[in-house]
């Protein structure tokens, strides 16, 4: 624990000698009059997927501790125009303070808190989607007795002017270094920010998409984070897309998220690393091997695959993304290491050998079970989507497929092995089941599945209907056929839903 402690980043972990799921309100009171805070920003997403602020100043410690005790109101109205109505609209947004951070951008000293969305009898707002993600959690242990851990690998493109200088081939730039990527300082200050922010990075690097295009850069990059609880899984993504985008306003950069920019350059994802854990342990992994129970959660994913969609992969550029040969999948299928399945079993460290000792001949071998690590990944969503809906869909499916009949007979059926196109696999492809092709395909899907989604009290029929409703609102069940005859109006998308969120 200590050694927890002395390398984190965040200011207010090394501070209060705490981790942040053990603060308390006297611990913030404590930290912002020690260290002369000034302002308190409440973040919170809003439907529209960004995050939202609002600003106090402090000015005595009786204010301080009152909006720390009681949160403050807000109009649902704005925040949640779908289903919130000017007529009854007031909400209340009460702080995480597990999440609370130092604003790295405001030169006041500021700690941020994101918060959570209370109704007008003090009970969790029912359609948020944060305390959606805490029902489908609960639910999930309630079913299994076991927790759910995620992560998310945030990939986008960073875009500034062009130079001229060690150029990078087109789609060439996966883990390229400066001076042949541009933007690897900006990359590493936003990883800081977001570890100073709460953030628990695994690494981040360039990634395989590089183009000029109208004499401006597109620089593909990546930053991957460590499995955790699912909830602080999402929040951390919430949080270091903020601080992305604000770093890049600063530079004078732009940055995009948008799931596809242009044809035939790699578009852009948020993979998600799931793991089942019980005790601390995984339970995914047996004696090296992928067991039962990751392939039932497997089972899950791909039964409720179509239907994700609907969470993450939000507008239509996302259909964009998902075509052939473009390292992002179409056929709902899994497989080991492969990068065109929909769920990834990625390369563990499940072997005996012990690699660091092979390199470096002054270690002692290290006898560690670093199979622990093992993850199962699904590939399909991208930069739109709703990162809490999304977790709590992918909680909701994995405990699915402990529900589920046949499950385990599911999982062997929709196995491919490492070459997904060879020879051998043809015949199993053409049996597969195909992903949504638009957004009113997706809506279609999530209608089927439903009562995957309600049960357990997890999604409301009034949210599968508003879901339902946005994603018909695009019309797009013809649009590659339109793009087809029209292949201006896939920019003209692209502009639109540039800066998803």
């Amino acid at each position: 624990m200590k050694d927890i402690i002395a390398l984190n980043q965040n200011p207010l972990v090394t501070f209060l000698k705490k981790t942040p799921k053990d603060f308390t309100k006297m611990d913030i009171i404590k930290f912002i009059e020690d260290n002369g805070i000034k302002m308190v920003n409440f973040r919170y997403v809003a439907g529209d997927g960004k995050l939202k602020a609002l600003n106090f100043t402090v000015t005595n410690r009786d204010y301080l501790e009152q909006i720390l005790s009681t949160g403050e109101r807000v109009d649902g109205s704005n925040i949640f125009p779908d289903f919130i109505h000017a007529g009854s609209s007031d909400l209340y947004v009460v702080p995480k303070f597990k999440s609370a951070f130092i604003d790295p951008f405001n030169e006041i000293p500021t700690i941020c808190f994101l918060c959570s969305y209370f109704n007008k009898d003090g009970k969790p707002m029912e359609n948020s989607p944060e305390y959606i993600l805490k029902k489908a959690s609960a639910a999930f242990t309630k079913v299994t007795n076991m927790k759910f851990e995620a992560m998310g690998e945030l990939e986008y493109y960073v875009i500034g002017d062009e130079i001229s200088l060690y150029e990078t081939p087109d789609q060439k730039g996966y883990h390229e270094s400066t001076p042949f990527i541009k933007f690897e300082q900006f990359r590493t200050e936003c990883m800081l920010l977001i570890a100073r922010a709460g953030g628990l990075i695994k690494y981040g690097h360039s990634e395989v998409g590089n183009f000029t295009l109208e004499g401006r850069i597109y620089e593909q990059n990546e930053i991957e984070f460590l499995v955790c609880d699912v909830e602080d899984a999402a929040d951390q993504l919430v949080v270091a897309k903020w601080i992305i985008r604000t770093l890049a306003y600063q530079y004078g950069l732009d940055v995009t998220f948008a799931p596809k920019i242009t044809t035939g350059k790699a578009g852009s994802g948020l993979h998600v690393h799931t793991r089942i854990v019980k005790d601390g342990a995984n339970q995914m992994v047996t004696n090296g091997e992928l067991n039962s129970m990751a392939k039932s959660a497997i089972a899950g994913y791909l039964t409720c695959a179509s239907s994700l969609t609907a969470f993450g992969n939000t507008n239509p550029t996302s259909y964009f993304r998902l075509v052939p040969h473009q390292e992002a999948p179409t056929s709902i299928c899994w497989g080991d290491r492969n990068r065109s399945v929909l769920v990834r079993v990625p390369l563990g460290w499940t072997h005996k050998t012990d690699m660091i000792a092979e390199v470096n001949p002054l270690e002692k071998p290290n006898l560690e079970d670093f199979s622990q690590k093992q993850t199962v990944e699904f590939r399909c969503p991208d930069g739109s989507a709703d990162i809490y809906l999304l977790m709590a869909g992918l909680v909701v499916a994995a405990r699915h497929g402990f529900e589920m009949e046949g499950a385990l007979e599911f999982a062997k059926q929709t196995y491919v092995d490492v070459n997904i196109h060879s020879k051998e696999n043809a015949e199993k492809m053409k049996k597969l089941a195909q992903l949504p092709a638009s957004c009113w395909e997706s809506a279609d899907e999530l209608s089927k599945h439903r009562h995957i989604f309600e049960k357990h009290g997890v999604f409301n029929t009034e949210m599968i209907d508003d879901i339902v409703k946005h994603l018909k609102s695009f019309k797009d069940q013809n649009i590659r056929e339109e793009i087809k005859a029209d292949p201006g109006k896939m920019m003209e998308l692209v502009k639109m839903y540039f800066h998803t969120a």
